[in-house]
Order: structure tokens, then sequence, then C-alpha cells
């Protein structure tokens, strides 16, 4: 599982109102090299959550690989940085589709409820009685 696709998950246990961000917890992660896509980073940076991707890096051992405040857009998609060792768009193309989970948990942080990750595939399947009718 990708931290994008992280990003994106939120549980939907009946009771459960915000179900979202899923607290996230690493058994086993590696490293998958993409090529940087600046134009798909410019279109997803509106719809991710900063802070639950800032904390899902750290989870999955990289703590210091994102700022705590997003950089401005002028900094990730200045001319060259795409190139740049270390700049802030290659960080944030790291975090979101090179590190992949390969096992662990998803943790609602409402019900407390988890989700297991095998194989990098999240199960959200819910228990009939944790569904919403």
């Amino acid at each position: 599982m990708r931290l994008l696709t992280h990003n994106f998950l939120a549980s939907n246990v009946k009771g459960v109102s915000t179900g979202y961000p899923l607290a996230l917890e690493v058994a086993k992660s590696s490293i998958k090299e993409v090529e940087l896509n600046a134009d798909f980073l410019r279109g997803i940076l509106p719809k991710l959550d900063w802070r639950a991707l800032v904390a899902a890096t750290s989870a999955a051992g990289f703590p210091e690989l994102l700022a705590v405040e997003q950089p401005p857009e002028a900094e990730l998609f200045a001319e060259g940085a795409a190139e740049a060792e270390g700049s802030a768009i290659r960080r944030l193309h790291h975090a979101l589709l090179e590190i992949h989970v390969e096992e662990g948990t998803l943790v609602c942080p409402e019900s407390g409820r988890s989700f297991p990750i095998l194989k990098g595939v999240p199960n959200m399947l819910l228990h009939e009685d944790e569904v919403r009718h």
C-alpha cells in the first residue's frame, strides 16, 4: 500500500463519525522506485491531507522526510526542482509513491478498530455488526 492510498482511506464502522485519518502501524515496508511525474503531484496536492501524510511517513520510518508544514507550491514546482536531489517535490514523490507498506495495521482513530495490511493490500472489510444499515 502506498502512502498515497493511506491518505484517502477512512473507517466506515457503524457509529463512527470521523474515521479519519487512520493511524498507521508498519511492520514491514519497502521502497519501489517510480518515475517522478510533476503534473500528477500538482493535481493530487490539493486533495492531500498534509498532516496525515507527515504522520504516515513518520510511522513508515521516515520521520524527517517531509516538513511539518506543507511547502508552498512555488517551492515544490520551481524550475529544476524535480531534478534536484533532496528537493521538496522529490521528497513528496518519495513519500507518496515509493514507500510501500507491505505488512501492518490501520487503526480507526475513533473506534480503535484495526484493519490489517497484508502483502501490501489493506483489508477494510467490515464485520456484519459493523455495517451501517
